[in-house]
């Protein structure tokens, strides 16, 4: 049964949770104290739950939360070595644990046990932090709140951090709450309510005085030349880049990408001031460990082509880089002479590229990662905005941010996480991908940690087939006639833009029309070929040049069929188009091997269960032709065979996912069968 006050802290973190202004996804901290039984005494216990490491506010459940006796918590402050080695009181904290299960506490675990109160808040709003990144945000802080709300000075997150604010909760009674320069805010109450109210009201507050007393044009005036491209050129801009973006966020290692020209964003680029803002980089410090210290920022104006962006990037990248490069090296000096030897450099690319009058790129290990990135940076302009309004943007010096981003803590936190899946970071767009070998493919591509796009002729089925697999940050759905070439772009513009790239391009889209050479017509033939062997040629095409602008190499995909080499009755438009597809494999190996993209088919047979072509009238035409019940045709298949096995979509889905991985890494031009042994098939 959940105790009261933990009922209580979940519901309270939910709400704080749901306003990404009022705290960042993962961000922040909510705690409550209380009374249970101790089940090896009896004796009641003194104890507190607090959001573990890592955990996130707005989707907190009971077994994201760290519960600790409060005795032996309070009791660390007589061991505490001092602030030199403050890190080391990381591990005490699991000689507090009360039970067994529940997550790992966290770095801010002292700054709610040591505080005399029974439930605490610590907060990463946006008027808050632009308080405490002003350059006189003590004097706004007392102006503001009066004595009902305390100034910290900036001090790295750790127990001595919670030693400050207990001292001045002690030493001010009459607070409810703390500022902390350059990272967020702290309050507390004697209830769940109570402490909730007063993290609403200091944020409310702050808020409200900024809307009031703050300068009209914090950013300055407008740039000329630099305002929000119209809606349509905006995103087919944003879609022909988005490929070199993420060449340029990928050099150290491949990334998902996101994209976003939400109206604070566009707004901000558009202004005299977003070069020198974005050069002073992000403060809190969840916003630079999702963002990196700073951003890599287009020095072009909207009205700059494609191509001369493009031009421009290898510039910028290899600036940033340098500059990123020479962050860590200081940085990393500095550590050593305090005795500490920092991790290595995660990267030195961005993850976060602002296009002027475009938007924002961001960049992560998966599609939920390069999201969040991309609202911490909206955060951070909420927070420049704020701070610029009132006083002047100040964020924390450099060498505290590097302190932060190559924590020991940090890192160790980074190494916990599970290894990666073999197709993570990579992006795959499948044609056909509603139903039958398509889907199947889709699905174990998204299992073995790929994004999806699931593209099929129907947006609403290709949507419901993306929900089955998993949510937006892994699977999307949309329409695609692949025999038309404007709508094989407009996937390609949405692909890239839901995810940042392609890498892996499956056409599997296809039709059968089982008839005779002399009952087959010319429309016949036409309807077969503009899917198949067109269809094919439109999408590769389109998304190798996508291939080739990233820079990554890549993997395309022909799900060819049996009938590509076996000639078999009635069957004409079905085979011919599927022999050319075989061919379109060959060819496109031979060209675009030297940019590293590996292009391979699968020859399947058989596939009667979930297939989408059988269900169509295809399967009766066949059971017709070989006289037996359409019930039937999978085992009848199965029996002609080498292996007597019936052959599956998911059969032929374990072999395209082979094909992408590293175990393949020197094949292409290859054609796979799939048909459990037809003789007849074999490749020669």
């Amino acid at each position: 049964m959940t105790h009261p006050a933990v009922a209580d802290l979940i519901a309270r973190s939910n709400r704080l949770g749901a306003d990404p202004r009022t705290t960042n996804y993962a961000g922040g901290n909510t705690s409550a104290k209380g009374t249970d039984t101790d089940p090896v005494t009896g004796e009641p216990v003194e104890l507190m739950w607090v959001k573990g490491s890592g955990g996130d506010l707005g989707t907190l459940t009971e077994k994201g939360l760290a519960v600790l006796r409060l005795d032996r918590l309070r009791s660390l402050a007589g061991v505490y070595p001092g602030v030199d080695r403050e890190d080391e009181m990381v591990a005490a904290f699991d000689h507090c644990l009360f039970g067994k299960g529940g997550a790992a506490p966290s770095i801010d675990t002292a700054m709610h046990g040591l505080v005399d109160a029974a439930h605490v808040d610590h907060l990463h709003p946006d008027a808050g932090i632009a308080i405490a990144t002003a350059a006189d945000g003590e004097e706004l802080t007392a102006k503001i709140f009066g004595d009902k709300v305390v100034w910290v000075p900036w001090r790295r997150p750790g127990f001595q951090l919670g030693l400050d604010i207990a001292a001045i909760k002690e030493a001010n009674p009459q607070a409810v709450g703390t500022v902390l320069g350059g990272h967020g805010v702290t309050a507390w109450g004697d209830t769940s309510e109570e402490a909730e109210r007063s993290s609403l009201w200091i944020i409310a507050t702050a808020q409200a005085y900024i809307d009031e007393h703050g300068a009209a044009e914090p950013f300055g005036p407008a740039l000329t030349g630099f305002e929000a491209l119209p809606d349509d050129e905006r995103r087919a801009k944003a879609a022909a880049l988005a490929p070199h973006l993420r060449g340029v966020a990928s050099a150290d290692h491949p990334q998902v990408g996101h994209f976003t020209d939400a109206g604070v964003v566009l707004d901000f680029l558009a202004r005299e001031k977003h070069r020198e803002l974005a050069e002073l980089g992000t403060s809190c410090p969840d916003h630079f460990l999702r963002t990196k210290v700073k951003p890599l920022v287009v020095d072009l104006p909207a009205t700059a082509s494609v191509d001369e962006i493009v031009e421009r990037l290898p510039q910028l990248h290899e600036a940033y880089r340098a500059d990123y490069t020479a962050y860590y090296e200081r940085g990393a000096a500095e550590a050593r002479a305090r005795g500490e030897e920092p991790p290595a450099m995660r990267g030195a690319d961005p993850a976060i590229v602002l296009v002027p009058g475009v938007g924002m790129f961001s960049y992560g290990a998966d599609k939920q990662t390069a999201r969040v990135a991309g609202e911490f940076y909206v955060n951070a302009i909420n927070v420049m905005r704020g701070a610029e309004a009132l006083s002047t943007y100040a964020p924390i010096d450099e060498s505290e941010k590097f302190r932060i981003e190559y924590w020991a803590l940090e890192e160790a936190k980074l190494q916990r996480r599970p290894r990666p899946k073999p197709l993570a970071t990579r992006i795959a767009f499948v044609t056909g991908g509603a139903s039958g070998i398509g889907k199947a493919i889709a699905t174990r591509l998204a299992a073995e940690g790929a994004c999806v796009v699931v593209a099929d002729l129907d947006e609403a089925t290709a949507q419901g087939a993306a929900a089955e697999i998993d949510g937006p940050d892994v699977a999307v759905g949309l329409a695609a006639n692949v025999a038309d070439e404007a709508a094989v772009k407009a996937a390609l513009a949405a692909t890239v833009l839901a995810f940042g790239g392609v890498d892996i391009v499956v056409n599997n889209a296809g039709l059968s029309l089982s008839r005779s050479l002399f009952d087959t017509t010319e429309a016949d033939w036409d309807l077969q070929h503009d899917v198949m062997a067109k269809g094919s040629f439109l999408v590769s095409k389109n998304f190798a040049q996508a291939l080739v602008d990233q820079g990554l190499g890549g993997d395309i995909i022909y799900i060819s069929s049996k009938n590509s080499v076996f000639a078999g009755p009635n069957n004409i438009a079905y085979s011919a188009t599927k022999a050319d597809q075989a061919h379109q494999v060959r060819l496109l190996a031979a060209e675009l091997g030297p940019h590293g993209i590996k292009v391979n088919g699968i020859n399947p047979d058989g596939v009667v269960r979930g297939s989408g072509i059988f269900a169509s009238g295809w399967g009766a035409n066949r059971a017709a032709v070989y006289g037996v019940p359409e019930e039937k045709l999978g085992e009848f298949y199965a029996q002609r065979t080498l292996l007597k096995r019936e052959v599956l979509p998911e059969h032929v889905a374990n072999v395209a996912f082979a094909l992408c991985t590293s175990d393949f890494s020197h094949t292409t031009g290859l054609h796979v069968p799939v048909d459990a042994g037809v003789a007849a098939a074999f490749l020669r």
